[in-house]
């Protein structure tokens, strides 16, 4: 199974505007710079179907996608998914205002949303074990209904030296290890995702 198209569907404030939840979603989250936008445009292989900013922080919207995958399945050759780019947390510069209101909107989209199937939690390989990250693996393991899974994929690990990576795979053994340059862990992530999405219909 692969992905064969990858489409921006529309950008939401809150789950008040966003789209129909009728199709199963993957949520996207991390530290702000913690390349997120490059690894759903890598996962996708959609160069620029992602944006990314200059400014971190700067994305405060909640972007869908539509994704479509190809099975070897003749009787169901497609199956559909949606992509969800969330906005980056732990980033300062905002208005206490606009923080608090982005803060709202996204608790509401990760415990409300009934189509939120996957929460993927980006890391930064390089800085594995900070307290913004325990606090939001700690969240999501507080919200999720029983039919949710949380991936940690660890980002940019071309940047860590072998033995440290060999380290930080012995400490997060079920982890996905990702490099966007490199393009490793791309199909250990899509894999994931897809068996806990369609299970015995992935062929």
């Amino acid at each position: 199974m692969k992905i064969v198209d990858a489409t921006f569907l529309q950008s939401a404030q809150s789950i008040a505007d966003s789209p129909d939840p009728n199709v199963a979603e993957v949520a996207f989250l991390g530290r702000s710079n913690v390349g997120k936008s490059s690894l759903l445009n890598t996962l996708t292989n959609r160069k620029g179907l992602a944006k990314s900013s200059s400014t971190p922080g700067k994305t405060q919207l909640i972007n869908y996608f539509n994704i479509k995958f190809k099975t070897s399945n003749e009787e169901m050759p497609y199956l559909f998914a949606r992509f969800v780019d969330l906005p980056g947390f732990g980033y300062a510069k905002v208005s206490k205002g606009l923080k608090k209101d982005w803060n709202r909107n996204l608790t509401n989209y990760l415990e409300q949303r009934p189509c939120l199937q996957i929460f993927v939690h980006l890391i930064d390989s390089r800085h594995p074990s900070l307290d913004i990250d325990k606090n939001v693996d700690e969240f999501l393991s507080s919200i999720k209904r029983g039919d949710q899974i949380i991936i940690h994929a660890f980002t940019k690990t071309d940047k860590l030296k072998q033995n440290d990576l060999a380290k930080l795979k012995r400490e997060y053994p079920n982890g996905i290890f990702i490099s966007n340059l490199k393009k490793k862990g791309m199909d250990s992530l899509q894999n994931a995702i897809t068996e806990h999405l369609f299970g015995n219909q992935v062929f």
